[in-house]
């Protein structure tokens, strides 16, 4: 069996462990020099992570949590591409997404904002793409919502994103922001990211993906790896 071998991440274009007007990373961030690990078997193969469980419905947001009706916010597709460093097409890739609702609360017990939670909407999919590496959900645009990190801060419109490709270091976990949202410039996450970077985390408006009488339309493509690899959350 032969090794594959992925390239070095583009460190350059990630943010750095520590970033001042993200209050958490320095609590959170490492203070001294990482150890390297050799690529092994282990971290060039992995297991599969439940893509035969995928539902019919597990990619339709706007269904698979509904009780008595329809979830309430402005309906959009996401759609796109998954590729390795090399912009080939990644097939059988796992993808799990999960966001707050339209009023900006997520389903979990930690979230305390003064925001309604929807009971016909769960927040959370999961995506197997085809062997084009293209992938679809159905679901509501997400909520601006307050989160502490300073006075009056409130994270932009995102979805959050987990993937998983061939191997554990092709895995990937990011976050998906939407075209001309104002907060992205006072967001600290977001502004982490060098200015040369940022584009790849913010999907584009597509009338080709919209579908009439339903729901806009925005296509994000993901690379798992390499000098264009899309930002991840952590390093």
């Amino acid at each position: 069996m032969s090794e594959a071998i992925y390239s070095p991440r583009d460190w350059s274009s990630h943010p750095g462990y520590i970033y001042p007007s993200y209050r958490s990373t320095l609590l959170r961030g490492p203070t001294k020099p990482l150890i390297h690990l050799k690529q092994s078997l282990s971290t060039l193969t992995g297991p599969v992570y439940g893509h035969d469980s995928v539902g019919e419905l597990d990619a339709d947001l706007t269904r698979n949590g509904r009780k008595n009706g329809e979830p309430l916010g402005e309906r959009i597709i996401v759609s796109g591409r998954v590729l390795d460093e090399n912009g080939r097409p990644q097939p059988d890739t796992l993808l799990e997404i999960w966001q707050a609702n339209a009023a900006g609360r997520y389903v979990h017990r930690t979230d305390q904002h003064d925001a309604p939670l929807d009971p016909n909407f769960l927040g959370a999919g999961r995506s197997v793409t085809d062997k084009q590496g293209r992938y679809r959900f159905h679901t509501v645009k997400p909520g601006a919502y307050p989160w502490g990190n300073h006075h009056n801060a409130w994270r932009p419109n995102h979805i959050h994103f987990s993937l998983f490709g061939p191997s554990f270091l092709t895995r990937l976990v990011t976050q998906m922001y939407f075209p001309g949202d104002p907060l992205l410039e006072l967001d600290p996450i977001y502004q982490a990211v060098p200015a040369s970077a940022r584009h790849r985390m913010i999907s584009q408006f597509s009338i080709e993906d919209t579908e009439p009488e339903f729901a806009l339309g925005y296509v994000f493509d993901i690379v798992l790896r390499g000098r264009n690899q899309t930002l991840m959350e952590s390093r």
